[in-house]
């Protein structure tokens, strides 16, 4: 990172996105060890002590929604917590790739057998997500976008992300495109866009153990995530990503529609 004079004149952290890029598409950013342990630790205790209620279960995971309800008109809008907004203003303020707040934060919790379908975000988000990953590793694959005019089913999770049958992405290598796959690792941020964000879809097998022998960030990435990648298990040649815990992720995004009337808390 590169340090700029703050409003405040203190200083502030600005992430050099180039050097985290992974992988042939310039749009898909990896950085190991975004946050420390402690913080990862706080997140999750603020994650779990919020009420019963927040959560909603879906067929295999389950999720809390923060910042209100996403629909086609936009946002109806509610105030992120302040243990959220100290994570969502650093990644806003050191990537500096949204023009605004970020204001919608989906925090999806996957037990080790669990998973989510192809998808992709819906057009209500500004075309760039920040994931941050807590707890167990996993491999998240990126497949080209099938024809826009297939069958596709809006998700359950009151997001607008647009969810996809895996048959649908068949054919893909008749594509200029070419599927690809990040290693999640526990207090990385995984950023994409444009190209990545519209082009793409991206997903986790439901499956226990995850293959990351083509991983990009494995073959070309930071070179100081290859100590952490290389402590993962070696399973007859293969790397493997063995889930054997609960993995949290904070999805972080920027409605940029957004209705007047707040919904309170």
């Amino acid at each position: 990172m590169e340090k700029i004079l703050g409003v405040e004149g203190g200083e502030k952290e600005v992430l050099e996105l180039n050097k985290y890029v992974v992988g042939s598409v310039p749009t898909v950013m990896y950085i190991p060890e975004y946050i420390s342990t402690a913080e990862e630790d706080l997140l999750l205790k603020n994650i779990y002590q919020a009420p019963l209620s927040k959560w909603k279960t879906l067929k295999n995971r389950r999720l809390q929604n923060w910042g209100g309800v996403v629909h086609e008109k936009g946002l109806l809008a509610q105030e992120l917590p302040s243990w959220l907004k100290r994570v969502t203003n650093r990644i806003c303020e050191e990537s500096k790739l949204f023009p605004s707040a970020i204001n919608h934060v989906l925090i999806n919790e996957y037990l080790p057998d669990q998973g989510i379908m192809p998808h992709q975000d819906g057009p209500a988000y500004m075309p760039v997500v920040a994931i941050l990953s807590l707890g167990s590793p996993v491999v998240m694959d990126f497949v080209p976008h099938p024809n826009l005019e297939s069958t596709a089913e809006t998700s359950e999770n009151d997001t607008q992300d647009i969810i996809y049958e895996p048959s649908v992405t068949k054919g893909y290598k008749s594509s200029k495109y070419l599927p690809f796959s990040v290693v999640l690792m526990p207090r990385s941020l995984l950023i994409f866009k444009d190209m990545a964000y519209s082009d793409y879809l991206h997903g986790i097998k439901d499956s226990e153990n995850h293959c990351y022998d083509e991983a990009v960030n494995a073959i070309n990435g930071p070179s100081h995530d290859a100590e952490t990648l290389a402590g993962l298990k070696i399973d007859g040649g293969d790397r493997v990503v063995h889930r054997t815990t609960t993995r949290v992720s904070l999805t972080c995004r920027l409605v940029t529609k957004v209705h007047k009337h707040l919904i309170k808390i």
